[in-house]
């Protein structure tokens, strides 16, 4: 069984991710598995690629590095994906009900400008 390692240059090209933003995930333990070749440099694996691009999704979808993070202790204590999953449900849950009603305050935030607008117009039109 072959073990392919990647070096940080690589996983930050293959993710459009900067070298700092991988080694600071791997300093607040989102990132633990990372090993060393002689002389002390990191070489990363697939499962390592793969644990940033969900990172990276989670980040996408709103989760902060703390909530990541929160999810990262569960796993370590309890070892139980559906724990992590259920939490993580909730997470998203609470992520999109923000999302939804700044939806909703933008679309206010859009008719007003609307109305105002055709406000403006009517006074420019007179």
């Amino acid at each position: 069984m072959s073990h392919e390692f990647i070096s940080i240059g690589e996983l930050a090209k293959k993710l459009e991710m900067s070298q700092r933003t991988i080694r600071y995930y791997e300093e607040i333990g989102l990132l633990n598995s990372i090993k060393r070749m002689e002389g002390g440099r990191r070489v990363y694996t697939d499962a390592d690629l793969r644990r940033l691009k969900l990172i990276k999704r989670l980040k996408i979808m709103g989760l902060t590095l703390s909530e990541m993070q929160e999810l990262e202790a569960i796993w370590t204590i309890e070892k139980s994906n559906e724990k992590v999953l259920k939490r993580l449900l909730e997470l998203l849950g609470n992520h999109l009900k923000r999302l939804e009603d700044r939806i909703a305050d933008l679309d206010i935030l859009r008719n007003e400008i609307i109305e105002y607008q055709e406000r403006i117009r009517s006074k420019i039109d007179k």
